[in-house]
């Protein structure tokens, strides 16, 4: 039997809206692991917040890796390191932050325990957002002088309207070659390294396993899911996914 990886994103696909996992789908797990496949938890959450999850989800053993941040970080269980990591220069995350504060989007990024967020930010916004993910948020004074190690990525976020978001977008794109953004969700607008994507991730992966990537499936459910879904041999939309996509 030929080894298999599953590559799942947690939030609208292995999650349903209440952030939990089905009996049915957490005994198919089991089944795959047992059969001897990997399975990998695939999201654009931050480390922290995605290796809390894994552990919920019995995720959490030799088979199982876990990659964060939209495939920046990949996290093997079996040895319990990370084993591959991408991060963003600080002179970049300023100006991310510049731009978002110019336009009054508000704006995050991660150190390795916390969100972190200036203090112009939006209080509601953070609150809402680590409420979902399960982390708590740090306010700083300025991301010119507080930030004490390079992130992994920023995060822009407007839960009212998108507007904003697609002009972040828009100026990204002309302005910051070093990076690439896309939305994991209508009111999470992504920013992360050039070239840094899931698809990246299950490339990499399928490669240090020695695993043909034909033998890779996943499924997701938003944008930020379709670089994974392209290189996958079998791949899987969420029912109520981006319809779009």
């Amino acid at each position: 039997m030929k080894k298999r990886l599953l590559f799942l994103d947690l939030d609208g696909t292995l999650l349903n809206d209440a952030k939990e996992i089905t009996p049915g789908n957490r005994e198919a797990l089991e089944r795959t692991l047992q059969r001897g496949h990997g399975v990998i938890i695939t999201t654009g959450r931050p480390l922290k917040s995605a290796l809390a999850q894994s552990k919920r989800l019995g995720l959490d053993k030799p088979g199982c890796y876990t990659i964060a941040y939209n495939g920046a970080k990949i996290y093997d269980w079996r040895t319990q390191e990370t084993i591959f990591s991408r991060t963003l220069e600080i002179p970049t995350v300023i100006r991310v932050f510049e731009k978002a504060n110019a336009i009054a989007e508000h704006v995050q990024t991660y150190d390795s325990n916390d969100v972190l967020v200036e203090k112009r930010g939006d209080d509601a916004a953070v609150r809402r957002y680590c409420q979902m993910v399960g982390m708590t948020h740090r306010v700083i004074g300025d991301v010119h002088t507080d930030l004490q190690e390079n992130p992994v990525k920023c995060l822009v976020i407007n839960y009212e309207k998108k507007d904003g978001l697609l002009k972040m977008q828009e100026w990204i794109r002309a302005e910051m070659a070093e990076l690439d953004c896309f939305f994991s969700c209508e009111q999470f607008l992504e920013v992360v390294p050039k070239g840094m994507n899931k698809g990246e991730a299950v490339k990499m992966l399928c490669a240090r396993l020695g695993v043909e990537i034909e033998n890779a499936v996943a499924a997701g459910d938003a944008a930020n899911d379709l670089s994974m879904l392209d290189e996958a041999d079998l791949a899987f939309l969420a029912a109520d996914g981006d319809p779009r996509m």
